[in-house]
């Protein structure tokens, strides 16, 4: 098994597994007078494993499609992402200038044009503004360098107020493998697989259907735990690139060695993961559900998806409110199987809730606890023994005033003529 203790971390990024080279540049793509990184590249001479999770919205993005129909083939070896359009609802024209991006970056490179994954993160609805973005594609070709992976996390970010980057480093058998990840995610957050994209490079060598069943594990455990505001984004996208240049022999499926690389992707995911809610917008509170004692795993998760998106919940925690009435009634209509005289409800270990009622502990000292800004609830069925996690925030007026209008966006794009 592969504890923490025996993770590394390191620094480089996306770019501290040997063989990856990143760029990240200003195309101006949601104003051309900001100066703000936004058109990243991520690539490696050699050709890659690649595996990945989408989004399971039905409204899907442009370069969702189109990555989800190149990830068919045998190799990715780049991936080219953007922030500040979504690319989404756009129709044919969207997914042709997704194919297109590909098209002349493949060409730069001179790889296949389905060897390259498209990413894209933003305002949904309004046509990417290529007059801008493809003059720029050859100079993030030639940018491309082994030491600019903070750069591509900060050219992904958008209403994120910190960049998300980690790398670390483990031994598989006799060899010293590397694995880095750059993430966003601060609003739209609640993934199915957030908005959230997640990329991650390592030069382990692994089978293609191991990589694969490693990454849903990982995701599940990870990014499937988290929410902020509930919304599920229409381009959330979690990749996965593997160059084997760690020396290493193949990695096979239901191997121990592919136990661990499974163990190390959720270990880098739940820190990704972790640091989305930390930074969600507006958020002042980080706040964990463990749910316990369920009759079933999918009870337990109905349980801690109902509290950790309850508004009414959320916002009782924004002003310092143990509230745990609140709590119980997300319980009680999450629909799995409870009995309301069973329940437990503590706060950080501390009794709130005891049989389905008031317990004794004082309101001055859980407010105390719901007064900090990291705390822990469990909630106990007593109904069996399946359990389920979820990391979560509080909801705050500032969230509700940053997410109000995106008239400045659309006021743009008619300067520019796409609507």
């Amino acid at each position: 098994m592969l504890t923490p203790a025996a993770i590394t971390k390191i620094k480089g990024g996306i770019c501290a597994p040997q063989g990856f080279q990143a760029a990240a540049i200003s195309a101006g793509i949601k104003n051309p007078d900001d100066p703000r990184l936004d058109l990243a590249l991520i690539y490696s001479p050699t050709p890659c494993t690649a595996a990945g999770t989408f989004t399971t919205n039905r409204i899907k993005a442009a370069p969702v499609k189109v990555t989800q129909a190149y990830m068919k083939a045998d190799q990715v070896q780049a991936i080219i992402a953007n922030s500040g359009n979504a690319n989404a609802c756009t129709g044919i024209e969207g997914v042709d200038d997704a194919r297109q991006t590909a098209k002349i970056i493949a060409k730069q490179l001179g790889i296949r044009q389905r060897q390259i994954a498209i990413c894209s993160t933003g305002v949904i609805g309004l046509p990417m503004p290529m007059q801008r973005i493809t003059p720029k594609l050859p100079e993030l070709v030639e940018n491309l360098g082994t030491k600019n992976g903070e750069d591509v996390a900060h050219a992904i970010m958008t209403s994120d107020t910190c960049k998300k980057e980690i790398a670390i480093s483990f031994t598989i058998g006799e060899h010293r493998v590397r694995m880095g990840a750059c993430a966003k995610g601060a609003g739209m957050i609640s993934p199915s697989m957030a908005t959230m994209l997640c990329f991650i490079t390592t030069d382990a060598n692994i089978h293609q259907s191991c990589l694969q069943t490693a990454v849903q594990e990982a995701v599940e455990a990870s990014f499937n735990r988290i929410t902020i505001d509930g919304d599920m984004s229409t381009n959330d996208t979690v990749l996965v690139l593997a160059n084997g240049e760690s020396g290493m022999p193949p990695i096979k499926r239901n191997s121990k060695e592919c136990r661990q690389m499974r163990e190390a992707l959720t270990y880098l995911m739940l820190k990704m993961a972790k640091s989305l809610v930390r930074d969600g917008e507006r958020v002042t509170k980080f706040v964990t559900v463990e749910v316990k004692g369920a009759k079933t795993y999918l009870d337990a998760k109905k349980v801690g998806e109902a509290v950790a998106n309850s508004a009414l919940v959320k916002s009782s925690w924004n002003g310092n409110d143990p509230n745990w009435g609140r709590i119980i009634h997300a319980v009680g209509y999450s629909r799995a199987m409870v009995r309301e005289e069973l329940i437990d409800i503590h706060i950080n270990g501390k009794p709130a809730c005891l049989g389905g009622q008031q317990a004794k502990t004082s309101m001055n000292t859980l407010r105390k606890i719901v007064a900090k800004d990291d705390f822990t609830i469990t909630i106990n069925l007593h109904q069996g023994k399946a359990e389920y996690e979820v990391y979560t925030s509080d909801l705050s007026p500032e969230y509700i005033d940053f997410n109000r209008s995106e008239y400045a966006y659309w006021k743009q794009a008619r300067k520019d003529g796409l609507v």
